[in-house]
């Protein structure tokens, strides 16, 4: 399948949802698929085609979610430098999404799975949430969305509960602010069908705890493991497990004092030119799977948020030994 018969079979799917047999079978098929783990990049031949999978937990280059997104404030590549948790730094605000003017341009609706709640653009969380979990997690309703979103949409067609992911209901999340992350939930046969969907715009984050707090890590952690850059990038799904000890609770709390660094092109470039990254999943308490990615410079980064997280030096070294094949 070439790339441009995978967007047309994409936005088939999504933006004509109809309870019918065909409809039910095309669903289950996606949604399915989604359920089987972490999403993976085959091969670097096939970045076009799976750019939602791969910058969904924040492996492949993110320039095109800034073309989404807009520009962040602009920072120089950084050093890796000593951190403290009282340290004090310079923030990085992440503006708020931008919609596309009214001829449609500056979106790429069809790039990623988006739901408009609030006034604001919700995008498709790279944390994981299987079906049989979700109803635990499933708080009050908030509506129903409508679909018709595309590349080609503008201004007038994001409106309140507008998406691209066709007619869902959606909820809040329980133990979440649903002003960072909100939820669709389909049965459909008794399978449940469920999504996660973060604001990652619009916010200002002046320390790691203004980002990785919101996922609630510290505490909630019940299992863990890891993978190497290669087996993500080859499909092998070679997770290794990662002891939930103390070790991974200082790593957590490390993180959480992190220095926020602004994504920019320079720095895109030398992260994502090299292969020397390491992938952990993080499964909590209440049964969502949180992927973070760490580069070999001591940077972490959470999705596609276009920010990264400069780990104290000897916390984040000795963290990153510790995964080790």
């Amino acid at each position: 399948m070439n790339e441009e018969q995978f967007k047309q079979n994409y936005k088939k799917a999504v933006d004509h949802m109809k309870a019918n047999e065909q409809m039910k079978k095309r669903v289950e098929k996606s949604l399915n698929s989604q359920h089987q783990g972490p999403k993976r990049q085959r091969k670097p031949l096939y970045i076009a085609a799976s750019v939602v999978i791969a910058a969904s937990i924040g492996l492949a280059a993110p320039s095109v979610w800034q073309q989404f997104n807009g520009p962040t404030a602009p920072t120089p590549t950084p050093q890796v430098a000593e951190v403290t948790p009282v340290a004090s730094f310079d923030p990085v605000v992440i503006p708020k999404m931008e919609l596309p003017d009214s001829q449609g341009k500056g979106a790429m609706a069809d790039m990623v799975q988006l739901v408009v709640y609030g006034g604001n653009v919700y995008t498709q969380s790279p944390t994981l949430l299987e079906g049989a979990n979700a109803l635990n997690l499933r708080g009050e309703k908030l509506g129903t969305t409508t679909g018709g979103i595309n590349e080609l949409s503008g201004q007038d067609k994001y409106t309140e509960l507008a998406s691209n992911i066709g007619e869902a209901d959606i909820y809040a999340v329980n133990g979440y602010d649903k002003d960072f992350r909100i939820m669709s939930y389909t049965e459909i046969d008794g399978q449940v069908y469920a999504q996660l969907f973060d604001k990652n715009n619009g916010i200002t984050i002046s320390s790691g705890a203004d980002l990785i707090g919101k996922l609630h890590l510290e505490g909630n952690i019940t299992s863990a493991q890891w993978e190497t850059f290669d087996s993500w990038n080859n499909g092998l799904q070679q997770l290794q497990p990662l002891a939930a000890d103390e070790a991974l609770d200082s790593f957590i709390s490390a993180l959480s004092a992190a220095k926020p660094i602004a994504t920019s092109p320079e720095l895109e470039e030398n992260l994502y030119g090299k292969e020397d990254r390491k992938i952990i999943y993080l499964t909590l308490e209440d049964k969502t799977q949180v992927p973070l990615v760490l580069f070999g410079e001591g940077l972490v980064r959470y999705g596609n948020v276009p920010a990264f997280l400069e780990v104290e030096k000897g916390a984040f070294q000795s963290f990153w030994n510790s995964l080790s094949e």
